[in-house]
């Protein structure tokens, strides 16, 4: 156990009290994945918007009179990842971007609906819930106030891509409470409970949404449809936004960990674009294929039999895929997660608009919906990227991790979980989980996909970049399916900076490793190099340069390595 220092305690007391305020604050909030189900939704009213800010802003000012050379080297590792929390939750409500809390593929509405698949276990979990479906309408009334302000400043998602957003909210409103997903929970109750608690409880539940939950989506339908869609705004870069370059710059940090410029990432887009054309025109010449790039990925996006016929065949393909990872897991890392995770399809009412994949503690969902626009050659990088090693693998690893602060454990970094999540899918190289050519030119899609990101985002929210603009580039240079590269680029129009954190992620995590690779040369384990990645938890960029580089001065020894 590390000594604590005179200003560690300092530290220490003041990000255990925000962290106690912040889970009340945000108690439904999968932010900080705390344990069990809440009593209720947040409060996202403009006073308690104001509260946080004022809050944070005390908490900032406590920390800048901290004296860091007085911290241990593991308290200053905390005192970075807990200042850049608390500068990003302060630039958030700068901008208030709760004024915009949805985009073209999430919003509060459906993150509510993903509450419905949370770890119920015990009889207070099921009635906290039906606490939470008797608040959804407080819930939803404060979220339509704040978009109607957010409508009133021309801060909105572009108009167009809002389009048929309102299907998800529709597939709730008219439905019977039963058949919602809010009420999935209450179907296989755990068999201890007695029946009379069974027949409470659902009788309970079934009330509340019928009561509370549809009303509720009938309001917000009304609200979308006749007045927020209409009146959205018509330009798409985050730039015309009220104070827009400030608030790109701010999404610019806040996602990326880093202090750089729209035009420099864009120059390292382009970059890595070239370089990955040149790996694809090898493969093209593996395979035989004799036309040029963009006729090879008409071919993968329209032959046969590069697609599964059912839903549940891609349900398999990507078990098959996880479980082929598990069989070397022990190869490549030291620590492996207790936590498993599901496989289950994406809910119909947003699979529509949503990504092909998304997963985390515990899940790994697939979107099933438009089978021609899944392709399977690029289901073993999905499959890495989302469940093991990547997002279903790292974030319980930090949970369980229980020599981090519970802010450490629990909180997310886009810039260091989605360039793990990336790196995964490159590690598939090594272990050898791309069996086809066709399935390696699928790796190098993704990756040529997030450095394409680099691209498209900046150039939509900082140079004029038009949508059909965004989308061209993404037809010439990936194998996205013509639907997968639409959705996908509205998501980076109505997430400003979110997609530049993969690419960058990915790429501060393997230059750490070819340096430490170059530095000990035979005493490089690799295992040991991503067990120290991992045990880090959740952290900005420079957090894992410092801590590869002490890595390298300890010897390439990782911190489960057996002292000698």
């Amino acid at each position: 156990m590390a000594q604590t220092t005179g200003e560690g305690a300092r530290l220490k007391a003041i990000y255990g009290a925000e962290w106690a305020w912040r889970g009340a604050q945000q108690a439904d909030s999968e932010e900080t994945e705390r344990s069990g189900i809440a009593n209720r939704l947040a409060d996202v009213g403009p006073a308690a918007q104001k509260q946080r800010l004022n809050y944070w802003l005390k908490v900032r000012a406590q920390l800048q009179a901290i004296d860091q050379t007085a911290l241990s080297p593991r308290e200053r590792d905390d005192y970075m990842v807990y200042k850049t929390q608390i500068d990003a939750l302060i630039d958030g409500q700068v901008f208030r971007d709760y004024e915009k809390p949805l985009n073209s593929d999430s919003a509060f509405w459906s993150d509510l609906a993903y509450g419905a698949s949370a770890s119920f276990r015990t009889e207070a979990d099921y009635r906290n819930y039906i606490r939470q479906l008797n608040d959804v309408p407080r819930y939803f009334d404060q979220n339509i106030d704040n978009m109607r302000a957010g409508l009133k400043r021309g801060f909105t998602p572009p108009k167009v891509t809002l389009t048929g957003r309102e299907a998800s909210i529709a597939r709730v409103a008219d439905a019977i409470p039963r058949d919602t997903v809010y009420f999935k929970p209450f179907l296989n109750l755990p068999s201890g409970f007695s029946d009379s608690l069974k027949a409470d409880l659902q009788a309970q539940a079934e009330a509340a949404i019928a009561t509370r939950v549809i009303p509720a989506h009938k309001k917000l339908l009304t609200f979308m449809v006749t007045d927020y869609i209409p009146k959205a705004r018509a330009g798409l870069a985050a730039a015309d936004l009220p104070d827009g370059k400030d608030y790109y710059q701010a999404q610019i940090r806040a996602y990326t960990t880093l202090d750089l410029s729209p035009d420099d990432i864009h120059a390292i887009g382009l970059r890595e674009v070239a370089r990955i054309r040149a790996d694809m025109q090898t493969i093209m010449t593996e395979v035989g294929f004799k036309g040029s790039l963009g006729e090879f990925l008409t071919f993968l996006r329209t032959d046969p039999q590069f697609y599964a016929q059912t839903p549940q065949d891609l349900l398999y393909r990507a078990a098959w895929v996880s479980k082929r990872f598990d069989a070397k897991a022990g190869d490549y890392f030291g620590r492996l997660p207790r936590r498993r995770f599901g496989i289950y399809p994406v809910a119909p009412e947003i699979a529509p608009f949503y990504t092909s994949g998304r997963g985390g503690p515990g899940a790994y969902w697939v979107n099933t919906y438009d089978l021609k626009s899944r392709p399977l050659y690029s289901l073993p990088a999905l499959t890495l990227h989302e469940s093991a090693p990547g997002h279903a693998f790292q974030m319980p690893l930090a949970m369980e991790n229980k020599d981090l602060a519970d802010f450490r454990q629990r909180t997310y970094i886009s810039a260091y979980g989605e360039g793990w999540a990336l790196y995964a899918e490159y590690l598939g190289l090594e272990m050898g989980l791309y069996e086809t050519p066709y399935e390696r030119f699928g790796y190098l899609s993704y990756q040529m996909w997030r450095a394409a990101r680099l691209v498209v985002d900046t150039g939509i929210h900082a140079k004029g970049w038009t949508r059909e603009q965004a989308q061209a580039f993404m037809r010439d240079n990936t194998a996205l399916s013509e639907h997968e590269l639409t959705t996908e680029v509205d998501r980076y129009i109505t997430w400003p900076g979110q997609a530049l954190s993969y690419y960058l992620g990915y790429l501060t995590i393997k230059e750490a490793r070819q340096k430490a690779e170059a530095a000990l040369g035979d005493r490089f384990d690799i295992r040991a190099f991503h067990d120290t990645i991992l045990d880090l938890g959740s952290v900005p960029l420079p957090l894992v340069t410092a801590r590869v580089d002490r890595f390298i001065t300890d010897g390439g020894k990782g911190p489960y390595s057996e002292t000698p």
